[in-house]
């Protein structure tokens, strides 16, 4: 197999736990990536290990709110890789994921692939070996859980996804040329919300293929989770509105639907009227507790 550079690119804010799960997991990988980009969203840089296993290159990105799909363009423009690896810093990374990502690209020049991602409850503790820097993979396996509207990928290497809108930012694979073809991540989404739809678009446009990708597992670190996420309010709005404008459609109907239920907003096929914002009573009302892996 002709030899593929890989960057693995993620981004942060806070989550300094998380970031140290996940470059151990990289750390951990059979085949090691080529760099690790992480684009920090915070003042100051996150503490990064400086021992040679990973060569590890930061990138700062400033903005309110979180400019989640500026961040992931500035982290795809400084990358040198032929394959881009996109993993949330929420992600611990089986060992397989770096090589899986690197024979995907032998089935499909123009294939975005998703990989399984399993949830895994809250913790007091690491996930680390007590004899070792490295996941406890036996024990992450035991206890993630895979979301229910996902499909169940043991014994799958490859499979094909017609749905462009299944793509999710957690965790995907495509290559360098493919991401610039469909013009990387649009800007005019700022904050949290349908970024990764648009992108879905683009990519289809582009000519993409989409697939899920069986043979490696992402373990999703928890965190808690609002349903719906009114913490949010103000950008899924907005972000909504932007997705309408450029291509006629609605996305995250299920949360808009939701904040309407809530007299937040009123709807039409064409507009969404915000009615007032949500308190801090019913933000606060939405939190999940320990026990909610997933919204």
């Amino acid at each position: 197999m002709t030899y593929r550079s890989i960057s693995v690119l993620t981004l942060v804010r806070g989550r300094e736990v998380h970031l140290e799960h996940l470059i151990a997991g990289l750390q951990s990988q059979e085949r090691i990536p080529d760099e690790v980009i992480i684009a920090y969203m915070q003042d100051e840089p996150p503490k990064v290990p400086d021992d040679g296993l990973l060569r590890i290159r930061l990138i700062h990105v400033g903005g309110e709110p979180m400019p989640l799909a500026k961040a992931r363009n500035r982290a795809a423009d400084a990358a040198e890789g032929s394959i881009l690896a996109f993993l949330d810093v929420d992600c611990i990374p089986d060992s397989q994921f770096v090589k899986r990502a690197v024979e995907s690209m032998e089935h499909e020049r123009n294939g975005v692939f998703l990989p399984e991602v399993r949830y895994l409850p809250a913790r007091s503790g690491d996930w680390l070996c007590s004899s070792q820097q490295a996941p406890d993979y036996s024990v992450l396996d035991e206890l993630g859980l895979r979301h229910p509207a996902k499909p169940d990928l043991t014994g799958i290497s490859i499979e094909p996804i017609e749905d462009f809108g299944e793509l999710w930012g957690l965790a995907f694979i495509l290559t360098a040329g493919l991401w610039h073809d469909a013009g990387g991540m649009n800007e005019d989404y700022n904050g949290y919300g349908a970024e990764e739809t648009d992108f879905g678009k683009r990519l289809e446009l582009a000519g993409a293929v989409l697939h899920w990708l069986g043979g490696t597992v992402c373990y999703h670190q928890h965190h808690t989770v609002h349903k719906p996420p009114l913490q949010h309010f103000e950008s899924i709005v907005r972000n909504a509105r932007q997705f309408y404008s450029q291509w006629g459609e609605w996305c995250m109907d299920y949360w808009l639907d939701d904040f309407v239920r809530r007299g937040l907003l009123s709807r039409s096929n064409s507009e969404i009227t915000i009615i007032r914002t949500p308190t801090a009573v019913e933000v606060e009302g939405t939190r999940q507790g320990p026990n909610v892996r997933f919204s």
